[in-house]
């Protein structure tokens, strides 16, 4: 289980050694443990890494060979021989094929996956009750379930059908309305301090349409403000159902949200409002520990400078401004960039396509000032 105190290790992780990061795609459907060892072993030939990374290599292979158990849909892998340093994480939800060096762990996959998947809840709602789940990353942490008065509905014919006549809509009589009423304000108190307790921030609805609208009237605005998707599913479904819808709509919900962050972001470096788009502008940020959010197009890389000594980054080669130390070359700042804003507090959003974002650079950040 990858945690919040896993990723803070990997960020404060730094040494002069080569670290070996690797990401492995292990989807039970597409293949069993030789496949994956054999594609392992082609993604490390074709890096062409470095000799002093050879014992990481080994490390890993070795890892892969006695010690993984292949559970998960995916797993991310850290490794550095000269600091007897050997981190994995078997993950629930699945990441792409990677394999990457540096002087740290390679972190924006992890990040990018916290993005979509941390902190979920949903709710399986009917008339007279619900399901809550609490999942992150793809594992179920926690279900609960309350369970209100039954619906008892009159047989059909049991009462008058004519407006205005004792009894109402045949079926249908202002007792059992009464009960949905109290059964859905009893639902949405155990789903307020449910996820209050859960410190949850995003949550889906599953049922009919007519029991998500009843629901969402009974929660409070604040909390309506929270529903990030809702989708049509029986209250009978099982957790691995409930765990799939849920990242699909995850999956849609962050699309949206990424579109309207990376909008906020372009309109904001234009009108100068605390934002900045571009490599040279956004690593000047960095540097200054002024980024708030770094927003970056997956997959994208910019070689260029650092200072051994301070950490200072740079597109071209030269001294370092603070300490006049003579800059290295790094295969990619933006790995760095993502290391420097986690250690300074702030946020990565990691996104996925966007032509607006690939335009104006491929990466930019929300500032603090």
């Amino acid at each position: 289980m990858f945690t919040d105190d896993n990723l803070r290790e990997l960020i404060e992780f730094s040494t002069p050694d080569p670290v070996l990061s690797v990401y492995l795609d292990t989807e039970p459907s597409a293949g069993n443990a030789d496949a994956y060892r054999l594609r392992l072993k082609t993604m490390l030939k074709e890096a062409k890494l470095p000799p002093e990374a050879a014992d990481s290599v080994a490390a890993i292979e070795r890892f892969f060979l006695q010690d993984y158990n292949w559970s998960g849909r995916s797993v991310a892998i850290f490794s550095c021989a000269q600091q007897g340093f050997l981190r994995a994480y078997n993950l629930a939800v699945p990441v792409h094929d990677l394999v990457r060096v540096g002087n740290q762990p390679n972190i924006k996959p992890l990040t990018d996956m916290q993005d979509i998947f941390g902190g979920y809840g949903v709710v399986l709602v009917d008339q007279q009750g619900a399901r809550l789940f609490h999942f992150n990353v793809g594992e179920l942490k926690e279900q609960e379930g309350v369970m209100g008065e039954a619906i008892k509905r009159t047989k059909h014919g049991g009462s008058s059908s004519m407006v205005g006549m004792r009894g109402g809509t045949a079926g249908k009589t202002r007792a059992v309305e009464e009960t949905v009423e109290r059964n859905m304000k009893e639902i949405a108190e155990f789903v307020v301090h449910f996820f209050e307790e859960k410190h949850l921030r995003r949550i889906l609805i599953g049922g009919t349409e007519d029991n998500i609208a009843l629901l969402r009237s009974e929660l409070p605005k604040a909390w309506q403000s929270l529903i990030a998707g809702t989708f049509p599913m029986s209250m009978t479904a099982t957790p691995v159902e409930v765990l799939n819808r849920a990242l699909q709509a995850g999956m849609e919900n962050e699309k949206h949200r990424q579109a309207h962050m990376v909008d906020g972001l372009i309109t904001g470096a234009a009108k100068g409002n605390a934002a900045v788009i571009g490599a040279g502008g956004t690593l000047s940020a960095v540097n200054d520990g002024r980024v708030l959010t770094l927003l970056v197009r997956e997959g994208y890389q910019q070689p260029g400078y650092q200072c051994p000594n301070c950490g200072h980054l740079e597109l071209d080669d030269g001294v370092c401004p603070n300490d006049s130390e003579k800059l290295c070359s790094v295969p990619d700042t933006v790995e760095l960039a993502v290391n420097s804003v986690l250690r300074h507090k702030g946020s990565i959003e990691v996104i996925q396509t966007s032509s607006q974002l690939e335009q104006a650079g491929n990466i930019g950040a929300m500032l603090r000032y």
